[in-house]
Parts: structure tokens; sequence; C-alpha cells
């Protein structure tokens, strides 16, 4: 692909300044003022922010084994659509991505069909059971990272072994923390909307105690441990303390917990995931957490599921929500423009630390395959899920009016999603 892009103002090094971009075959060959070539396509952004591509660490595709939840292919238009051109797919998959074999089968699939680049998670244990270790050493070089993702891994022994072969082989831990035996048949938050309306909930003690646990074997082992959708004030100072005192450990939360608390739900399915969405005080340090850097990751856990399987109410619908396609105008509107953090904290927050950390190539750079997300921070929008590309249509975002939406997304030195024409410019 041949493409100028003119007058945008594009993330550098940290900070933005207005320059050109000229894509050549694909790389970006120059960044700089008023460049002008002759036969090339030219787009004029007119101040719109070229972005390097977001980045989203946990994201469920559904295939192999649950196509009609979502595709790599439905999942990955729906991910370029929301301005990312790097997922990593989480395992809890039939068949599980627990030895070779089965990781191909969903590599086949990867190389077949997904529009941007996907990196996929292997297993910890056999079969997500939480009994057996895999083969940490022949996965090692085909997968992300290791992750049970969806379950928590209750043996503190088989947690320990699999952190001492994660360090041997400088893979990542990457943890679902859910102590089971303190669930006691929640759904929802142990907090006051629950008690108001007769539902069981899930103690945040379930989340924390399991993340304390894993923090200490981070310290005895040495190995890098990242801590999944992260939703308590408790867990928030554990990783805070966990960095200062130097250990390996990085974390991530989602929009819909830094958005809503518990009072805000609803009772239906769209307001159903795992973890729940907790009290206000969790979302303020939340909050907290983003903006002193213990928290360097925002990810969907996008979690598709049939229309039938989240229209059962809070109580029995599945767990689990999307996100690719809000992502960005969620933490636009509720975190940058209340004021919490600045436009480039949010690059870093889903572009550059979700590579960075997991040491994976990151930003806008002179000789590389384009890799851009060009988005207007001031466009209004309505979530409205009859347009979600993905499968799964339930999003507690949805009817509400979001500000910065994504026009272009660029991956590999192609355009993977396009919503700039005439009409709109």
């Amino acid at each position: 692909m041949n493409l100028l892009l003119q007058n945008g103002m594009v993330y550098i090094n940290g900070v933005f300044r207005k320059a050109d971009v000229l894509i050549q075959d694909g790389v970006i060959v120059d960044i700089q003022r008023n460049i002008s070539l002759d036969n090339i396509p030219v787009i004029d952004l007119n101040d719109l922010y070229i972005l390097p591509g977001f980045a989203d660490v946990h994201v469920h595709l559904r295939e192999p084994g649950f196509f009609y939840k979502e595709t790599i292919l439905s999942g990955t238009k729906s991910a370029a659509k929301g301005g990312f051109t790097l997922v990593c797919s989480m395992p809890n998959l039939n068949p599980v991505p627990d030895n070779i074999e089965n990781l191909k089968i969903q590599q086949d699939i990867i190389d077949r069909d997904a529009v941007i680049k996907v990196l996929p998670h292997a297993s910890i244990t056999k079969d997500q059971k939480g009994e057996e270790l895999v083969d940490f050493e022949s996965l090692s070089e085909k997968c992300f990272a290791f992750s049970d993702d969806g379950k928590g891994i209750q043996n503190s022994e088989i947690m320990r072994e699999a952190m001492k072969k994660a360090k041997r082989l400088d893979k990542t831990i990457v943890a679902h923390c859910e102590d089971e035996s303190l669930v006691c048949g929640g759904y929802i938050h142990d907090g006051e909307y629950a008690k108001l309306h007769g539902h069981k909930g899930i103690s945040s003690a379930s989340e924390y105690k399991q993340v304390q646990r894993d923090v200490d074997l981070c310290e005895e082992t040495g190995c890098k441990y990242h801590v999944c959708h992260i939703s308590t004030k408790e867990t928030v100072d554990i990783v805070r303390k966990a960095k200062d005192k130097g250990l390996k450990v990085s974390c991530e939360t989602t929009p819909h917990y830094l958005t809503f608390c518990d009072m805000d739900l609803r009772e239906e399915g769209r307001f159903k995931m795992n973890p729940p969405i907790r009290s206000s005080e969790d979302r303020e340090a939340l909050i907290g957490g983003i903006k002193d850097g213990t928290i360097e990751i925002i990810a969907t856990d996008h979690a598709p599921h049939t229309q039938e399987e989240k229209s059962k109410g809070l109580e029995k619908s599945n767990m689990g929500v999307v996100g690719l396609e809000t992502s960005f105008g969620v933490i636009n509107t509720f975190l940058v423009n209340e004021g919490h953090i600045s436009f480039e904290k949010l690059v870093e927050l889903m572009s550059i630390n979700p590579r960075k950390i997991f040491g994976i190539d990151y930003g806008i750079k002179i000789g590389e395959k384009a890799d851009l997300t060009i988005v207007d921070k001031n466009k209004e929008w309505v979530v409205n899920s009859s347009e979600f590309v993905s499968k799964g249509k339930a999003t507690p975002f949805e009817g509400m009016k979001l500000k910065g939406d994504v026009l272009l997304t660029i991956y590999n030195g192609e355009i993977v999603y396009n919503k700039l024409n005439k009409e709109e410019r």
C-alpha cells in the first residue's frame, strides 16, 4: 500500500506533533511536515490523531470450539474497528491449547482468517483443570504467555511449579485470580446492590486473596507475573506494594470496572461478568491505580456470548461482555475528558504498555510496517450493539453517548478498517 497521511497529530516518543506520514509498500518511510509527492493517494487528516495501533492482551476469540459466539474472523474485524492491531487470545477453547497439536489448530485458523495480529495464550494446566501442568518447554516458543484464564488455579503448589517453569523459559504467567472457596454461589459483587435486590454476592476476597498468594509466589520464584482484569481496591494495593518491592508484577483492568459501580447495575445479562462490577470505592481505587502507574494496561476481556446466553438476567446469564468496539471511546470519555488522565496516557495504556511489558516492539517508527490507528477524539457517537462487527452484542455501554471514535486502522501496512470518507471529512 502507498499512502500519504497529511496534517495529522502523530504520537512520537510520548508526545504529539503535527506531521505527515508517508507509507510506501506498506512501510513508513518518512514523518515530517509538508511532504509532497506525486502519484500517491493522499488523505488530509486535518489534525486527526495518528496513534500506534492499540493492543489488547486479554481477548476471547472463541475459536476453535465456540464459533457460534465469535470467530477469529469476526473477532479480529471487531478489533480492527476498535483500533486494535494486536490482540492476545485466551485459552478457554475446545480443544484447550494445552499441547502443540491443539495450539496448532488455533494457529492455523489465525493464519487463515485473522485481519490483525493474534498471539495465542497456552494454558497453564492440562484441559484447564488446575491439576497437571502442560509441557511448558514445547509450548513456550509458540505461545504469547501461559494462562488458565476463566479459572483461578486453586492449588498453590501447582502455581509455584508453573512459575518456576515460566521463569526458566522467560515467559509470563497471566492469572485469572479467583479463590473458588470464597465465591459461595455468587454471581454479582457482594455489595449494596446485591443486598437490596436479593442477589448472591461474590466477595472481593475471592480475587485479592489469590492475588496476594500469587505475588508471594512471584517473589519466591522470580517469575514474571501479570494479573488479569483486576476489580478491587485491595488488589490495587497488593500490586502497588509488589511493584514497590521491585517484583516483576503487572496488571490490567477494563473499561467497565473504571466506569461503573455495583449501584449502576440493571437486571440484565449485559451487566454480568467475572469478576463483577464492584463498589464505587473499588472504582475510585482503580482510577487511582491508573493515575499513579500501578495499573499499566487497559484490556477489554472481550467475551462474546450468544443473545440467548445473555438474556437470562443477572443470576442465570453467562459471564462476559464484549468491549473491543467501545474501549477507546469509553476511556477517552470517562478518563481523558473527565480529567483523570491525559490523552498521551491513554496511548500508553492502550498501545505502548501492552507491548512494552510483554517484550513486543512498540511505537511509530520509520522503516517499519505501518501499524496505525487514526482517531477523532472529539467525535460523539452512541453505542448501538446492533452495529457491532462482533457476534457478541452484550455491552453495559448500550445506548451511552461516547466521545472519541476510530476512523482508520492500518495493520502490517494495509488498511483493515476504514470509516474515513468524503461525507465525514
